[in-house]
């Protein structure tokens, strides 16, 4: 029986969306080669990639509207420097609610001024800052929607006359949004989408361009438009189970659908944080938690030995926290079922009465 995959990512992908995969490692379209052996410019494959990009801008509601989406290499952590090579001029405007955002500004120094407009590191970014103000002459602003490590989430985005730009790894097709306020996003597919290997990038295309810098074609926004994600030989097996699992949310009913599971398997696990008297949560404000990652700790580390035996005995996985928060980290992505959420609470509450 399959394991209760909380893991953080790579993440849980629906079963269906494995078993075509699989088929497909042996046997592509019939064509009795794997789809790791085919060229990436065949006929099949090219229709994998516009399926691909289709769907995406699709399910984001930007079709039509100026909006190019790629299938990049280099996951999260290359767009903090692509975004910056091909957006930054002079200065830009970051909120740095975590590790990630805090490795996007890293990068970003390295092209021009950088203007932190709100951070909550000196609480190890147990909340998202508010209130903060972004120059309207900055040449973009970019924010982390979701924090895994973390488990907060932006609940709102601010709105500013200057390109909004947003990494959104780890719940990019969780929630409804209205993603046309949005410049740019980009999400490694590893936390909602498909294997680790190739990065979601959705751009408006009348933002680049503008720098005066020479930008190496391989970090060139426009250069992988020109070639639809092709520029060079692209990530194959993860664009292809990216595809699936793209197809599998349409057909559920899109976003809005998804969107009721997950406040459901979030409502679910924060009550029972709340209500348990030997759990709390990590964010110091509810309103951001994460809906995709519940972080929360024992109060009494002497229940850690068997919580940990109970968890992993009614076959659930990957609910350690990370090093830099310590407890557990229960992570909820699309394809994690109510029924596995209702595990780990039934877990929870056994501690409970045997304590």
């Amino acid at each position: 029986m399959k394991k209760h995959n909380f893991s953080a990512g790579p993440c849980i992908l629906p079963q269906s969306v494995l078993q075509k995969a699989s088929e497909a490692v042996i046997n592509f379209n019939g064509l009795d080669l794997s789809l790791v052996e085919i060229s990436h410019r065949s006929k099949d494959f090219v229709e994998v990639m516009e399926t691909a990009t289709s769907l995406a801008l699709e399910l984001l509601g930007l079709e039509n509207k100026g909006y190019k989406a790629l299938f990049l290499h280099g996951g999260a952590s290359l767009e903090f420097l692509m975004v910056a090579y091909n957006l930054l001029e002079n200065k830009a405007a970051y909120l740095n609610t975590g590790t990630w955002a805090d490795k996007a500004i890293k990068e970003a120094k390295l092209f021009g001024e950088l203007i932190e407009v709100g951070s909550s590191k000196e609480s190890n970014f147990n909340y998202i800052p508010k209130g903060y103000s972004i120059p309207t002459d900055a040449d973009y602003f970019h924010c982390t929607s979701n924090n895994t490590i973390f488990g907060t989430q932006m609940q709102e985005f601010p709105e500013t006359s200057v390109p909004l730009v947003c990494d959104m790894s780890s719940d990019i097709f969780s929630r409804v949004l209205d993603f046309s306020k949005f410049d740019l996003i980009y999400a490694g597919a590893q936390k909602n989408m498909g294997p680790a290997g190739t990065t979601l990038v959705v751009v408006k295309e009348e933002i680049l361009g503008k720098v005066s810098r020479t930008i190496p074609s391989m970090l060139d926004y426009k250069v992988h438009i020109s070639k639809d994600s092709m520029f060079n030989t692209p990530a194959v097996f993860p664009v292809y189970v990216s595809m699936l699992t793209l197809q599998w949310l349409k057909d559920l009913g899109g976003i809005a659908e998804i969107e009721k599971v997950n406040n459901a398997k979030a409502d679910l696990l924060y009550s029972e944080i709340d209500r348990n008297p030997l759990f709390n949560g990590f964010v110091s404000n509810k309103v951001d938690r994460s809906k995709m990652n519940a972080t929360f700790n024992l109060v009494d580390s002497a229940h850690q030995e068997k919580f940990d035996s109970l968890w992993k005995n009614a076959g659930v996985n990957g609910l350690n926290g990370h090093r830099s928060v310590g407890g557990y980290r229960a992570s909820m992505y699309n394809a994690l079922s109510l029924e596995s959420v209702q595990v780990l609470v039934n877990v929870m509450q056994e501690l409970e009465r045997n304590s």
